[in-house]
């Protein structure tokens, strides 16, 4: 079974996409903090936090505790096999959503 937690922090540490395809379930769900529907599969939940790796993940960037960062959260869901099945981002305050909100656009353009 894979320690899908540890997994996640070394994929956030090593910007390792195919490390993170595979610890994606092929029906994952991401919900992201600025677009209101649910955004479903492995695609296009890949193409987010692939997005969000090089957004957010920067020497300003760290976990203090399991997800927990000064304005945000992870909430993150795995099956039985250690597979993400529902990944779930929340950032405040409104600014700050505003600042990601326009990043993550901005290079989600570029990445298609």
């Amino acid at each position: 079974m894979i320690d899908t937690l540890q997994s996640w922090h070394e994929i956030v540490r090593s910007h390792d996409v195919e490390a993170l395809e595979r610890l994606l379930h092929d029906d994952v769900v991401f919900h992201s903090p600025v677009v209101h529907t649910p955004q479903r599969g492995k695609a296009i939940t890949t193409l987010y936090l692939r997005g969000a790796l090089q957004v957010l993940n920067s020497e300003h960037f760290h976990y203090v505790r399991e997800g927990i960062q000064i304005n945000g959260v992870d909430l993150i869901r795995w099956d039985d096999a250690g597979l993400i099945v529902d990944f779930k981002v929340m950032i405040r305050p409104l600014k700050a959503i505003d600042i990601v909100h326009r990043k993550m656009g901005e290079l989600l353009q570029r990445l298609k």
